[in-house]
């Protein structure tokens, strides 16, 4: 998405957050899991057959064994898969996201952090790619999930109240891996205390 919105709950951030909006929905571009394991392993075999670095980590089904800050691990009653991001915890970064990009890797995705939880509203002016917008709480459960965001469209995305951390993946990956509201994600961004999949857990 080209750009991106997140707001917080005080007045004094409603300007920033009408900032943020237009900057955050058009940039995040993501790709497909670096590795994945599902009951049916069908998105193994789709893995397996592109050429990509994550596509063969996805065919030998190679496990998270700790938390890497460029890598999230999410895990449900589906399965389980990772991705390698990008990171994007400072305001020049959220409002960029992945503008302009005409293309993302299938393992690859953006992973937004904030200060603290949000309303996370955004939109994908000047973004290229569909993508799935999935909304995670400060326990690191996802919360909701917008998914195939049009590439260039203003109409707002609105993630919800409570928002500390938002995974943008190519459009279509969350409905093929069965990725829902309650699913697990870590990442040693997410404040360890509150994750409900800790770092420490392996």
């Amino acid at each position: 998405m080209g750009m991106r919105r997140g707001s917080g709950n005080s007045g004094s951030r409603m300007g920033r957050m009408s900032h943020i909006r237009g900057a955050i929905a058009a940039g995040l571009c993501l790709a497909g899991p670096l590795w994945a394991e599902t009951p049916g392993a069908t998105a193994l075999k789709d893995a397996a057959q592109s050429g990509s670095q994550a596509s063969r980590q996805a065919a030998t089904g190679e496990e998270a064994s700790s938390c890497d800050r460029d890598r999230v691990d999410l895990r449900g009653a589906w399965g389980q898969a990772r991705f390698h991001v990008e990171i994007a915890d400072e305001p020049d970064e959220r409002n960029q996201g992945l503008m302009n990009r005409p293309e993302m890797a299938r393992g690859d995705g953006m992973l937004f952090i904030y200060e603290e939880p949000v309303r996370a509203t955004f939109w994908m002016r000047n973004t290229l790619i569909p993508l799935d917008m999935i909304f995670l709480g400060s326990d690191g459960v996802v919360a909701s999930i917008h998914e195939n965001a049009v590439p260039l469209d203003e109409t707002v995305i609105d993630g919800g109240e409570g928002v500390l951390a938002v995974l943008e993946i190519n459009g279509g990956l969350a409905r093929e891996f069965g990725i829902v509201s309650g699913t697990q994600l870590r990442h040693p961004g997410l404040p360890q205390e509150q994750a409900v999949w800790p770092c420490a857990d392996r």
